[in-house]
């Protein structure tokens, strides 16, 4: 048995694929997938603007990328928004310097040819700019 109970916004909806009895619902009174609400949702209202984002695929290569990208925001390469000022922090460039070199350690072995030029190559370039900056 479906029960809906509207209280402060919410519904709740029993989706269990048992009754009260213990007994299997049948297949009419089964609840729908979440999926299936989400489809129904869409059909619903195909004027409406998509919300979904297309995100990069999460890579080994965009994660190191991304954390170099820090260490420039660190280095002070990038303002904290449009227009503002620009703020060196070493301590927390070093700091996440220090993670790629971790992650760097943690993974020989287990990277291709690429992925492991490539830490090495952003590691190298990152630590003469962290000499270069604390100079």
């Amino acid at each position: 048995m479906e029960e809906e109970k509207k209280e402060s916004g919410f519904v709740v909806k029993d989706k269990r694929i048992f009754d009260e009895s213990g007994k299997e619902r049948p297949q009419e009174e089964k609840v729908s997938t979440a999926a299936e609400e989400k489809s129904k949702i869409r059909e619903a209202s195909p004027n409406e603007p998509k919300q979904e984002h297309d995100y990069p695929q999460v890579t080994f290569t965009n994660f190191v990328l991304s954390l170099s990208t820090t260490v420039l925001f660190h280095f002070g390469d990038f303002p904290e928004y449009e227009g503002g000022k620009t703020e060196k922090n070493l301590p927390a460039a070093k700091q996440t310097i220090d993670i790629l070199d971790m992650i760097n350690e943690k993974t020989k072995g287990n990277l291709d040819e690429n992925e492991g030029k490539l830490i090495q190559g952003v590691l190298y370039e990152l630590k003469m700019r962290y000499v270069k900056e604390k100079v």
